[in-house]
Formats: C-alpha cells, structure tokens, sequence
C-alpha cells in the first residue's frame, strides 16, 4: 500500500486510510496505482466523504472516458485550456501531463498550459478552445454564433454538449481545488517528458 503524500490540501480533512474505503474504492484506487503509479491528489481529498467520492468519480469517468465526439486528447486540451484561464496550479499540472502523454508532444502540453493560441492547432482543435475558453471566461458572452462556430468546424450538437459540459466540469473543479490549495502529485511533473 503506498502512503498518503504529505502535503493534499490546506484543509485539515479526514482522509481515511486505504483499508478503511469501501472495498470498491480500495479496487479503484489500486487500479489508479497500477495505471498512474499513484492515486490523484484530488481523490485522495475526495476519499474523505465517500458519496461525493462517487458522484466525482462517476461524473468524471463518463465525462471523460465515455462514448463522445471528442477523443481522450481534445477532452484533456479543454481540461488545460479552462485549467489555464483559471489559473488552478492543480489541473494544469494534471491535465498538461495527460496532454503530453496522449499527444507524444512534450511541448503541446506547456504550450496549452501558457497559452494555447500560439499551439499549432487544426481548425477544429481552435473552434473547440476558443469555445471553452470563452465559456470559462466569459459565459454571459455565449450566443450562437459560438456554437456555429463549432458546427462549421464539424462537431454535432451532441459534441458542443459534450464541449460545454467538460469546460463546465474543469471549471468546478478548478475552483474547488483553488478554493483548498490542492497540490498536483508530483509524478505529475515529469511525466510523459
């Protein structure tokens, strides 16, 4: 069994022991040792109420991992760019490292982190950030021209549902893990370099 990290959150919080997780969490968090060789700061502190332990990880796994337009890559862009403009220390470590590893590009996952408008990016690839970015940064903004946009660039309706609701997803998650002062696993750093 691996030992907790010192450092999750700033939060005092209950982090309960391995053995003492439901025995499905326990066989989650060793698939998540097996996969990542670690388990993600996030659930660890999630670990500490397990009903919200569930509705995270289950909102999360079909968000992410589920039938949709977007492959695994583009999800984890949406991730970095919403991360980014948020400026969650957290998530941008993360998710660039998934960047870098799906991509095989160690450079697209900093350029995404710093500023994804200067990434060599396909037409479809830009329409979906600027997308996410203008959600995330200004969500009154949002009209129709912006999802036509995405249309133009070849996404379905189902598609921009599934943009909206992982930029709506990040931009959740980057506040909790701004509002606790989350810290990335430190695998995260150099992985996929």
């Amino acid at each position: 069994m691996k030992s907790q990290p010192d450092y999750i959150t700033a939060l005092d919080l209950p982090i309960p022991e391995r053995d003492q997780l439901t025995p499905e969490f326990q066989k989650y968090f060793a698939i998540c040792d097996e996969k990542l060789g670690m388990v993600p700061n996030v659930l660890t502190a999630y670990s500490q109420n397990q009903a919200q332990l569930d509705a995270f990880s289950r909102l999360y796994n079909e968000l992410m991992f589920g039938d949709s337009q977007l492959t695994e890559l583009e999800k984890e862009m949406i991730a970095v760019v919403v991360s980014s403009q948020n400026h969650c220390y957290y998530c941008q470590v993360a998710h660039g490292a998934a960047v870098r590893e799906y991509s095989g590009e160690p450079a697209l996952g900093e350029l995404m982190v710093m500023n994804y408008r200067v990434a060599e990016l396909s037409e479809r690839h830009r329409a979906m950030l600027d997308f996410a970015h203008k959600l995330t940064a200004t969500p009154d903004q949002m009209g129709e021209d912006d999802r036509q946009r995405l249309r133009d660039a070849g996404f379905s309706d189902q598609g921009i549902w599934d943009i909206a609701n992982i930029t709506g997803f990040y931009n959740m998650t980057n506040r909790v893990a701004s509002a606790v002062d989350m810290q990335p696993n430190p695998e995260y750093h150099s992985h996929s370099r």
